[in-house]
C-alpha cells in the first residue's frame, strides 16, 4: 500500500517552547516536541501526564442529573425496591453493567442484570428488557452505554411504574426521554468539564458519586477500574484528560490483581505473565469480550466479568474464546465477500462511500466488515442486513471524517440510529436502501477532505539512529498508555541501509526482520515491517531508503528495543 508521509511541522515557537520544556524535565528535545504537540506546555502538565493522579478526577457531582441520580438510587436502596442493571451487548455495554452490578452487590442484594439480545431485541432499551423488569417487580433500570433515545421505551416503562437513570456516552437527539436522570456529558446543556468519557466511564462516575454521597472511601473503587480501562481502550474513545487517569490506573490494576473474569480471559489470550497494554485489549481483550454478543448472548460476557470463582470463570472463558473464534471464521468469510462485491462496484473510483447490503450476511459480523472496508478502502462504510423486514447495520469511519453526522442527514429515511464520530448503528425498511446509499453518498462527496481518503502516516519527528537511547527509550514509555488524542508517536529516519543481515519471516514469508544503521551512529537497530516482505528486493541492493516506525520493547529481549516499521520508500 502506498501511504501518504505527513510531516507535522513545527513553529520555531514550539521549537524553542519545547526545548525549554525538555530542559527542565530533563529529558530529550524530541520527547519535549511530543509533549508541546499534545498541548502540554508546561513542567507540572508534563509530570501530571507522566504520572496520572486519581486525585485528578473530576467532581461527579459537575455532572447534570447527578444528585437526582444518587438520590433515586439511594432511595430505591432505602425502600428495597428491586434494581436491574441494563447494558449494551458490546464489550462498553457489557463491561460497564459488570462494574455497576459488582459495585452495588457489595451493599445491597435485591438487584439483576439484564443484556439485550443482539437478534430478537436489538441495540438499546428493549420492550421485551423493560416487560421482564415488570414480571420480575423491578422499580428502577439503570441503563448503561444505551438509552439516550430510548423515549418511547422508557414512556412504556413510565407507564408500568418503572424509573429510568440514564448513563450513556452517545449524542442525544434534541428531546431526551423522560428517565428521572440523564447521566451523559454530550448533552446540549452538559456542566461536566470532560465529554469523552465511555458508557463504562459514566458508570463508574455514577458510582464515584455514590459512595462519596453514601462515605464509601474511594479505595473501594479501585478494582473496578480495570474494566473502565477494557472500555475506554475497546470503544475507542480519547485517552487524554480523564480518560487518561482513569486508563492508567486500570492498566495498573489489570497488571497487579484483575479481577477473576478477567484474570479468565488474559488466560485464555495467552497474556499471563506479560505486562498488559491498551494494544492488547483492543485486539485480544476486548474481541473475545464482544464476541458473547456477537455469536450468542451479552450477557454470557456479563456472567463472566461479575464471577468470583477461578475455576468457573476460565470455563466461561474458554467458551467465550470458542465464540472469538467462531467470529473471526465469519469475519474473514463475509469480509472477502464484501472486497468481491466493492471491486465489481461500478464507478468505484469516483465514490466517496461504501454502502452494501446482503440479507444473508450474520448480524453480529457487520460492524467488523464495515471497519474492515474503511481500513482497505479508505472510505466511511456502512454494512447492513436483514433482520426481519429491515435492514440494520454498522457503520465505520476514516479518520477525521464524522459519519455519525453523514448518517443523521438521512435520518427521515431511518426507523432509528445512534453512534458517535467513527461508529454508528442503524436501521431502515429493506426499500429506503437505496435512497439511503445514494444520500450517504452525496453527504460524504460534499464533506469528505480529499486527504481523508488514502492512506496517511502521521510523523510526529524525523530523528537519527543516534537519538534512540536507553534514556530516550525509558522516558518515552512514560508516554503510556497510548490511543486517540495521545497516539502512539510516528518517527521518521532518512538514509538507512541493510547492515547485511534483513531477512523476510513469517509463515507465508510475508514478513521482513530488519537490521539496520544509518550514516550518523554505529547504532545498529533491530526492525521488523510486518507484510512488507515486497521491500526486501530493494532492502537488499545496499541502496539507502526511509523508515517511519515506533519504538517498541522487544517482547522477547527485555530491555532491548525494537522498531515496528509502519512504511519504507526509497530514499529521494
Amino acid at each position: 500500500m502506498n501511504h501518504k508521509w505527513n510531516y507535522r511541522p513545527i513553529t520555531p515557537e514550539e521549537e524553542q517552547a519545547s526545548e525549554q520544556l525538555a530542559r527542565e524535565l530533563g529529558i530529550s528535545p524530541i520527547l519535549g516536541r511530543l509533549l508541546i504537540q499534545r498541548g502540554i506546555t508546561t513542567a507540572t502538565e508534563a509530570k501530571s501526564f507522566f504520572r496520572p493522579q486519581l486525585l485528578d478526577l473530576h467532581d461527579p457531582f459537575l455532572m447534570n442529573d447527578m444528585d437526582i441520580a444518587v438520590e433515586r438510587l439511594n432511595k430505591a436502596m432505602g425502600k428495597k425496591e428491586r434494581i436491574l442493571i441494563y447494558g449494551d451487548y458490546d464489550v462498553d455495554g457489557t463491561t460497564a453493567v459488570a462494574l455497576v452490578y459488582k459495585f452495588i452487590q457489595q451493599f445491597y442484594s435485591n438487584i439483576d442484570y439484564y443484556v439485550p439480545d443482539r437478534y430478537n431485541e436489538g441495540y438499546g432499551v428493549s420492550y421485551r428488557g423493560i416487560d421482564y423488569a415488570a414480571e420480575t417487580g423491578v422499580g428502577l433500570i439503570i441503563v448503561l452505554d444505551c438509552g439516550i433515545k430510548a423515549v418511547n421505551e422508557i414512556t412504556y416503562a413510565k407507564e408500568k411504574g418503572i424509573d429510568f437513570i440514564v448513563c450513556d456516552h452517545h449524542v442525544p437527539d434534541d428531546i431526551l426521554p423522560p428517565a428521572v436522570a440523564i447521566l451523559n456529558a454530550k448533552r446540549a446543556d452538559n456542566t461536566y468539564p470532560y465529554t469523552h468519557l465511555s458508557g463504562c466511564g459514566v458508570g463508574f462516575k455514577f458510582m464515584q458519586a455514590f459512595a462519596l454521597n453514601n462515605g464509601i472511601e474511594f479505595h473501594h473503587l479501585i478494582p473496578l477500574l480495570d474494566l473502565v480501562a477494557v472500555s475506554v481502550a475497546s470503544d475507542i474513545v480519547p485517552i487524554m484528560g480523564e480518560n487518561r487517569i482513569l486508563t492508567y490506573h486500570g492498566l495498573r490494576q489489570i497488571n497487579s490483581n484483575p479481577s477473576v473474569g478477567l484474570k479468565a480471559i488474559i488466560d485464555v489470550c495467552g497474556l499471563t505473565e506479560k505486562e498488559i497494554t491498551v494494544s492488547d485489549i483492543v485486539f485480544k481483550i476486548g474481541p473475545r469480550i464482544n464476541a458473547s454478543g456477537r455469536i450468542q448472548n451479552g450477557k454470557e460476557a456479563v456472567d463472566l466479568l461479575i464471577e468470583k470463582d477461578l475455576l468457573a470463570a476460565l470455563e466461561k472463558g474458554n467458551q467465550i474464546n470458542q465464540y472469538n473464534e467462531t467470529r473471526k471464521d465469519l469475519d474473514k468469510t463475509m469480509t472477502e465477500e464484501a472486497n468481491r462485491i466493492v471491486t465489481e462496484l461500478k464507478g468505484l473510483a469516483d465514490r466517496r462511500s461504501i454502502v452494501l447490503y446482503n440479507e444473508d450476511w450474520h448480524k453480529g459480523v457487520i460492524g467488523i466488515v464495515a471497519s474492515r472496508l474503511t481500513e482497505v478502502y479508505y472510505r466511511p462504510a456502512v454494512v447492513l442486513t436483514r433482520t426481519d423486514d429491515m435492514a440494520t447495520g454498522s457503520a465505520r469511519s476514516v479518520s477525521g471524517f464524522d459519519v455519525y453526522k453523514a448518517i443523521e442527514h438521512c435520518r427521515d429515511l431511518l426507523t432509528s440510529f445512534g453512534g458517535h464520530t467513527y461508529a454508528a448503528g442503524l436501521s431502515m425498511k429493506i426499500e429506503q436502501v437505496p435512497e439511503f446509499t445514494r444520500r450517504f453518498e452525496e453527504f460524504v462527496s460534499e464533506h469528505i477532505l480529499p486527504e481523508q481518503t488514502f492512506a496517511v502516516i502521521d510523523i510526529d519527528a524525523e530523528i537519527d539512529f543516534k537519538d534512540i537511547n536507553a534514556k530516550f527509550s525509558s522516558d518515552l514509555k512514560k508516554f503510556n498508555p497510548f490511543g486517540p488524542g495521545n497516539n502512539k508517536p510516528i518517527f521518521c529516519t532518512h538514509h538507512v541501509y541493510d547492515y547485511g543481515t534483513s531477512k523476510v519471516v513469517g509463515r507465508d514469508q510475508e514478513h521482513i526482520k530488519l537490521e539496520l544503521v544509518d550514516n550518523k551512529s554505529n547504532n545498529v537497530m533491530n526492525g521488523i515491517a510486518f507484510g512488507q516482505s515486497s521491500h526486501v528486493r530493494y532492502i537488499k541492493t545496499k541502496r539507502s531508503f526511509d523508515i517511519c516506525y515506533s519504538i517498541e520493547e522487544n517482547s522477547h529481549r527485555k530491555g532491548e528495543v525494537q522498531l515496528q516499521i509502519e512504511d519504507i520508500k526509497p530514499a529521494e
